[in-house]
Formats: C-alpha cells, structure tokens, sequence
C-alpha cells in the first residue's frame, strides 16, 4: 500500500493515542488528532504539540450523543476530504469492586470505552461506504483474556466492544471495509495516572479492603514498569494497516495482538477454554433432538 492515507485517531492527547499519531506522521500519511476538553482546556489545545508535529486537531468527546458524533465526523471528512482509516483509542479505567460500584458508573464505562466507540464509527460508516473502502480500528487490550480484581468495569467494556466490533466486521465487509481490534498488551503509558485511571466506587464494604488495599499496590508497582514501548507497538500497527515494512503481505486480522507479554496470555485462556471442551463434550454436546 504506497499511497498516502488519510487517519482520524481518538483520544490522543497522551498515551496510545499520541504515539499512534506520530507513528502516522513518521510514515508520511495525514492524521486528525482528536480529544475531548479537560479541566477548562479545549481538545483542540489539548493537542498543541501534535499540531506542532504536523496533525490536524478536533475537539471530540466520543461519550457525545449521536447526533452530535454525526456532525463531528462531517467535520472530520471535510478537513481532507474523506477518512482512510478510524482509529477508535479513547478511553479510561473505572477501577473498583464490582459490588461496591454503583450502575451509574459501569455505564460510564461502558458508554466511554464501548459504546461511544462503536456510535462514532456508526457516524463515519455511511461515507466510508460510499467510498467502499476503508479500516475501521478498535483499541482493545489483552485483559479481556485474564480476570483480575477491581478491574470488571473496565475488562467488561472491552469484552463488550470487542463482541460489537466482531459483529460489525462481518456486517461492513461486503462494502470493501477492514476492521481490526488492536488487542495491545501492558504499554508503558499514562494510563495508570489518576487522569486516565479512577477509583470512585461509592459502596465501600469493609469484606474488600484487603483486596483493594491489594490492588492499590499493584497499581503502584506497575506504573513505569510494563514492558511495552508505545510507539513502537504503535509503528507496527501502522505497518500493518499500510501492509508495509515487517507486516508486508499480511492480511491485516479480526484481532492483533500487539506486545510480547499479549502472546502467551492470549494463549494461556484459549488453552484453557479448549480444555474444557475436551472434557466436557463426551457428556454436554448430547443435547440434539431425537
């Protein structure tokens, strides 16, 4: 793939998002960066050094209803004429017991990393139709292939956007569109921050505080030690889209996984699950009508 694309990335005001889009600068493509307004400052200021880097920058909230997200990537279209690829990265950790958090916040999460996601691609389909090209991608994480306390809203949003996701792939593909979820391992980025990272549960229950004493640990110890480099988990992804570089002739995948810890997890729980159909199917799979 030698021409110039065009990407719209979300969330990129630290973290993934950021490296993606100098990944795709680096590679000689044309990005809009995108973020929403934090603490008084614009999304669009919010991307000052990106700009800086060459990116164009638009205010966006992915959480924003749908007729709003319809108007955005209108917007988004304009500024080069059309979208070769959508980058869905925005979102953040609600970190809490499951039981002590409220449904007001699951939702959150939900609409933040799941569902705003999926609306705003809802929002760029019709055009990308009509050009019947394009590549439609999903930030997912490997955590959807481990279970770990304090960590179900947000594994759960994941899950959820990755059973959408693989759904609309089958849905979009006879109008010549590519969809991937990025499944990223442990990156070292700010996700960890307490801008990215929250703990709001409002149910505290005196049964959890030696888990969540447990969990506040190991935020803190991992935190600047996780393995992956962004920006390079981030130039690979860009490869594999163009089918450059290390990724040339690969077929871009349903799902990708990406850093050298995401593996041998992703292994571990498919492992798990076959053997379980290994010994359950002689006694379970008799079930058919006589």
């Amino acid at each position: 793939m030698a021409k110039q694309l065009t990407w719209l990335v979300t969330g990129c005001s630290s973290g993934l998002g950021e490296a993606m889009v100098r990944a795709i600068l680096a590679k000689g493509d044309k990005v809009i960066a995108t973020a929403r307004a934090s603490q008084g400052i614009s999304g669009s200021e919010r991307l000052s050094a990106l700009k800086e880097a060459g990116a164009a920058a638009l205010e966006l909230d992915v959480t924003s209803p749908q007729e709003q997200l319809d108007e955005l990537a209108k917007t988004a279209w304009g500024v080069y004429g059309h979208i070769d690829v959508l980058v869905n990265n925005a979102g953040y950790i609600e970190n809490g017991i499951l039981e002590e958090m409220s449904e007001e916040l699951v939702t959150r999460s939900l609409r933040a990393n799941a569902l705003g996601p999926i609306n705003l691609t809802r929002s760029f389909l019709p055009m990308m139709r009509a050009r019947k090209t394009g590549t439609l991608l999903f930030v997912g994480s490997v955590s959807v292939y481990y279970t770990m306390p304090s960590t179900s809203s947000y594994i759960g949003s994941k899950a959820l956007l990755e059973g959408l996701a693989t759904n609309l792939a089958v849905e979009v593909a006879p109008f010549g569109l590519r969809t991937s979820i990025l499944t990223f391992g442990h990156f070292r980025t700010d996700i960890l921050c307490p801008s990215n990272l929250h703990a709001r549960a409002p149910n505290k229950l005196s049964d959890y505080v030696e888990a969540n004493n447990e969990v506040r640990e190991r935020i803190k110890n991992a935190h600047g030690t996780w393995p992956g480099d962004a920006r390079k988990g981030c130039d690979l992804v860009v490869d594999a889209v163009r089918g450059e570089g290390r990724c040339a002739g690969k077929d871009l995948p349903l799902r990708l996984p990406i850093g050298s810890d995401t593996f041998g997890i992703m292994r571990e729980d498919l492992q798990k699950r076959l053997q379980v159909c290994d010994e359950w199917e002689n006694i379970m799979s008799k079930t058919d009508c006589e």
